[in-house]
């Protein structure tokens, strides 16, 4: 594995607290480390508001007695011996758990490819003002639209994973942001916003800012959307909101063994239109969560959850794979040094064999993205949005941009009808083209 930019004195200071842990009592310990460096630039109307060089470094500590887990954290090395006492006498007060099984053993892993630039590592705040001012530019390029509020992001960082069992691995990763929202104004205002993520450096971010100039431009003059049940294209934004908020949580296995999925006890069903593929991809050359590895040291892999339709499988770190008696998917994901890990999606990709484009034969709206997505129940699927950037449309028409526009449904009925785009986008760390919902709820 890459480590350049790790301290060395971090990673000692790793296996010193380690070490501690298991002299304070505990059974089994692992301690996940980060050390990293931001730029980044918010804009403010025309102007650079902030421009900020940030580093940030630290430790966190899970230590393990009778199956109960203690966890503790610090970014001082000088309070390591206190960070072990907190974790083992946390873990002591939480009393027994009878379904912990064990830390994860050492196993090979597969360093994914893209997710490194050194370009990127060694960015100056200079250079990411640079690129703040050409997202600028590609706004001021449209005629009526004006930037409102946006900035650049150029985050790198070295994240390891050691533990009593004899797991130790380090990897070093990159990342970009950008985002630019725009206003434009006639009669009325409407707003538009465009973003780009990537694992590699771009120089030149004047499309993103465009683009949100033009969607801005292009939503002025809305009418009254018409109610009923329509077809309705979501753009890759509005998809992977709406899995956010509805879905994604059901194809984790804590929510499995708690009772709170709708698809608990259906393996092997038929879930979703028969040409629909969802795959959880940790090892996705470029993929914004890609890694060697999971939160606990588990190798990454890619894991089938729906094939042809059908649900064949659900997203596992090591606790619920222990409960379960099943190997971990390798879907830990922590937020960082200081949280506990988590059951979580890596690059989730939406797919099919029978993809096309939408939009040339569809009657009815086109959704750019929502509003109110984290409101959706994630047991019964239901939800009820506001589209944001929505249009009417028409095959071989020119879409009409719509005001003001509900959505709503259930989004395990919504599944068994959608049909699948070709216009595949990384919103983050969910991977998918537009889909099509047939016959939707609309409200105006």
């Amino acid at each position: 594995m890459r480590i350049s930019g790790t301290s060395d004195s971090l990673i000692e200071s790793a296996h010193r607290l380690l070490s501690l842990a298991l002299k304070e009592g505990a059974a089994e310990a692992e301690v996940y480390g980060m050390v990293g460096r931001s730029v980044d630039v918010d804009l403010r109307r025309e102007y650079v508001e902030m421009a900020s060089e940030s580093y940030h470094c630290g430790l966190g500590l899970r230590a393990v007695v009778d199956g109960a887990v203690g966890f503790s954290s610090s970014s001082d090395m000088a309070q390591l011996k206190f960070v072990a006492m907190s974790a083992v006498r946390s873990a002591r007060a939480r009393g027994r758990d009878d379904t912990w099984i064990a830390l994860p053993q050492p196993e090979r892993v597969t360093e994914p490819e893209g997710i490194y630039d050194r370009r990127l590592d060694k960015i100056s705040p200079e250079e990411c003002i640079d690129i703040a001012h050409s997202l600028l530019a590609g706004c001021n390029e449209v005629d009526g639209a004006e930037p409102v509020s946006g900035g650049v992001a150029c985050v790198s960082g070295t994240g390891f994973v050691l533990n009593s069992q004899g797991i130790e691995l380090v990897e070093t990763s990159t990342l970009m942001q950008a985002s630019m929202e725009a206003i434009a104004r006639r009669e009325d205002v409407a707003t538009g916003s465009e973003f780009f993520n990537s694992r590699h450096l771009e120089l030149s971010m004047k499309s993103v800012g465009r683009l949100a100039g033009e969607m801005a431009r292009a939503s002025l003059g809305g009418a009254t959307g018409e109610g009923g049940r329509f077809d309705v294209l979501l753009r890759p934004l509005a998809v992977a909101e709406l899995l956010e908020g509805a879905f994604l949580t059901s194809l984790e296995a804590d929510s499995i063994q708690k009772g709170r999925s709708s698809l608990r006890g259906r393996l092997g069903e038929m879930i979703a239109s028969e040409d629909l593929m969802i795959v959880d991809d940790g090892l996705l050359p470029g993929g914004i969560d890609s890694s060697a590895f999971d939160g606990e040291g588990v190798p990454s892999q890619r894991t089938v959850l729906v094939e042809r339709g059908i649900l064949k499988g659900f997203l596992y770190d090591n606790y619920t794979a222990g409960k379960d008696g099943v190997r971990s998917t390798g879907n830990s994901v922590r937020s960082g040094y200081s949280d506990l890990p988590r059951v979580g999606s890596r690059n989730l990709i939406i797919d099919s064999p029978s993809a096309y484009d939408l939009q040339a034969e569809t009657e009815g709206y086109l959704v750019h993205g929502l509003i109110g997505a984290h409101t959706a129940n994630p047991i019964s699927g239901d939800f009820s949005v506001e589209a944001r950037n929505a249009f009417r449309i028409s095959p071989g028409g020119e879409a009409q941009p719509i005001r003001s526009l509900m959505l709503a449904g259930n989004i395990f009925e919504i599944l068994k009808t959608i049909e699948v785009g070709i216009d595949r986008r990384s919103i983050g760390s969910i991977v998918t083209p537009t889909l099509k919902v047939k016959m939707m709820v609309v409200g105006s």
